[in-house]
């Protein structure tokens, strides 16, 4: 997927090298350490309007009110805006599979199929190849907009964005010395990071970090199933919440059961074609139920999610998954793309290659007749041990710890599927990377907050409407 290199990793360690070298002499390391809206730049909100345009009408309101919520969660679901602004920047040219929207809250504990945790990206919505300091760039910038909502000091804010990208540069040059097969294995499983971090948490970090793990082993699909369904005449189905989350029998126009089980038959057979043929073996244990539409996230609202509820042997054999809409990437229009007729495979092929481990039923699928359009999906579980950061409650210790881990996620992505020695060269090993995207990211958390005060005052005036949920 990625776009080729200038040399490709079959050429000789030193080739490589010399080629990630070359490439400061076009964009030094120093050249990240700024940021600066042209006269041109984009009206932001225009921006998120397009987006918004070919979402569901109805929910666009409770996006912009999430975003509204602080400057951090404008962050969160501005992925567009920021795309734009470094698509116009000077860059590497060492291309990466990028995440693409890499704010650390992207980042979280999650379950592998053989039922370890481990620590990895978990949203791909975004997924393309590009130049790699563009998600460096993204997720620094989000630890500093974090660490001015916790009211954290310049300093503090400064370190903490130090040591992500310090952590990040660190592990490339690590990886730079490993085996392809090795560099291709690694892993953050929770035990190896609790050795990793050890000599560096004192206990209560170390307390949070056990409890933080043995929260997400509670959060299971039992879990969400528990929450989210109830006993009918007809056994289990989804419960409403509207709008949040709404059955489809709601919302179509042909309230039949005929067109009901055809709509459900058509994604769930188009999707099982994209899995590996043991995993059909798998589903086939399943009939799907139910299906409703659920609002998710900041940046995601307003795409069509639709949450499945699939039973096995009987009502308590559930089966939840998430179809969520796949549209273009925001960084379409500043990359050369990907040539994938379908973005829900767009993201699936991309999270398998930056991902260490991918949940067993990812995939994909077109529907056409939830609301009359051909739309593409991809899908996974609901909920499979997850935990989620709240960075809103760690002290300067903890958010530093958080960015190292961070950081060095962040790096094994990009070495599975970039080229680690080209990109350590680049690097270099002084901490001049880390020194520029300071800045960088100080500059960027600046117009973050110019784009989330512009926001405001599109509500405020009747441009736009928010809603808060």
């Amino acid at each position: 997927m990625t776009a080729p290199l200038a040399v490709t990793v079959s050429s000789s360690p030193a080739e490589r090298a010399a080629y990630g070298r070359e490439a400061r002499s076009r964009v030094p390391r120093a050249r990240h350490g700024w940021f600066e809206a042209p006269p041109d730049r984009q009206d932001p909100v225009d921006v998120i309007e397009r987006q918004s345009a070919t979402r569901v009408p109805e929910l666009v309101p409770i996006r912009y009110g999430r975003m509204l919520e602080s400057a951090f969660r404008f962050y969160r679901g501005a992925a567009a805006i920021m795309a734009a602004d470094l698509g116009a920047l000077p860059h590497s040219g060492l291309q990466v599979q990028l995440c693409g929207d890499a704010h650390l809250l992207n980042f979280r504990l999650l379950a592998s199929p053989e039922r370890h945790l481990v620590f990895d990206i978990n949203d791909f919505d975004e997924t393309l190849p590009g130049p790699f300091e563009w998600d460096v760039k993204r997720l620094a910038a989000s630890f500093a907009i974090a660490g001015r909502a916790n009211g954290f000091p310049v300093e503090v804010q400064d370190g903490v964005v130090r040591t992500c990208v310090g952590a990040y540069r660190q592990r490339i040059r690590e990886f730079a010395g490993m085996r392809a097969l090795d560099v291709w294995y690694a892993q953050d499983d929770i035990e190896q990071l609790q050795a990793l971090l050890a000599s560096s948490m004192d206990r209560q970090a170390r307390r949070r970090t056990a409890h933080a793990a043995a929260q997400a082993r509670t959060r299971t699909h039992l879990q969400a199933f528990a929450r989210l369904t109830h006993v009918t005449a007809d056994g289990r189905r989804i419960a409403p919440d509207p709008p949040l989350i709404t059955p489809l029998a709601d919302l179509r126009t042909d309230p039949s059961e005929q067109g009901r089980d055809r709509e459900l038959s058509a994604l769930l057979e188009e999707y099982a074609r994209s899995l590996s043929s043991e995993r059909r073996h798998l589903l086939r244990h399943y009939r799907l139920v139910d299906i409703a539409r659920k609002v998710v996230g900041v940046g995601s609202v307003g795409t069509r999610c639709w949450i499945l509820l699939l039973l096995g042997r009987d009502d308590d054999d559930p089966l939840l998954l998430q179809a969520k809409e796949a549209e273009e990437s925001v960084l379409a229009a500043h990359t050369e793309g990907a040539s994938f007729a379908n973005h829900g495979h767009r993201v699936v092929a991309g999270q398998r290659l930056i991902q260490t481990t991918s949940d067993i039923f990812l995939g994909w699928t077109h529907v056409t007749g939830l609301d009359g359009q051909g739309r593409d999906f991809y899908v996974r579980q609901l909920r499979d041990w997850k935990g989620i950061a709240r960075p809103d409650t760690m002290d300067p210790a903890l958010l530093d710890l958080f960015a190292r881990i961070c950081g060095a996620s962040l790096a094994r992505a990009h070495a599975r599927s970039g080229d680690p020695v080209a990109i350590a060269a680049y690097l270099g090993g002084s901490d001049r990377f880390e020194r520029a995207l300071t800045g960088f990211a100080q500059a960027y958390a600046d117009q973050n907050e110019r784009d989330f005060a512009a926001l405001g005052a599109a509500v405020r005036s009747g441009r736009v409407t928010a809603t808060s949920l």
